[in-house]
């Protein structure tokens, strides 16, 4: 049994080192607006997975200036990174952030709802705001498969690029 625990101890530890390891492009304060982010949606999966809407809607009204900023600079590192392609590698990285919850959390089956749902009744008793990015950094949501810095898309975008340079 001691063996066993050790080993989920050591998988998990590495899980959260690969995917602090795969995030390695983003600043501290972007990686807190990713942090926030993936709060958000984890929110938004657990609302709509475990039917606590009323939950979901009060962290949304308490917090609602906070996480309209918090997009907005998520959104602005996309435009900064991708350009005229912010919008919708932003679109397609919140896409798959949820999935990616989403799937977590069809993992852990019936016990998603009380594992997970502690996550909404701690952040409400948060004094501020400004413990969010905290917060949220110390639940590790961002799952590895939400690898910001090599996206498949910036890849392509890359072969494109030299493609359409070869051609002319």
């Amino acid at each position: 049994m001691r063996r066993l625990l050790l080993s989920l101890a050591a998988a998990g530890s590495l899980t959260c080192q690969q995917a602090a390891a795969e995030l390695q492009c983003l600043g501290p304060s972007d990686r807190a607006a990713f942090d926030v982010q993936a709060l958000r949606s984890e929110a938004m999966v657990l609302a709509t997975g475990c039917a606590d809407s009323a939950q979901y809607n009060d962290f949304m009204t308490r917090y609602h200036p906070a996480l309209q900023d918090n997009e907005h600079e998520v959104a602005a590192w996309f435009q900064h990174k991708f350009g005229k392609r912010g919008q919708a590698e932003h679109d397609r990285f919140i896409t798959e952030l949820a999935n990616a919850q989403s799937d977590a959390g069809t993992q852990l089956g019936s016990d998603f709802c009380p594992h997970n749902g502690v996550i909404l009744s701690e952040v409400m008793a948060l004094s501020s705001a400004s413990e969010l990015p905290q917060f949220a950094a110390g639940q590790k949501l961002m799952p590895p498969s939400a690898d910001v810095c090599n996206t498949p898309a910036a890849s392509a975008s890359v072969v494109r690029r030299v493609s359409v340079k070869k051609h002319r």
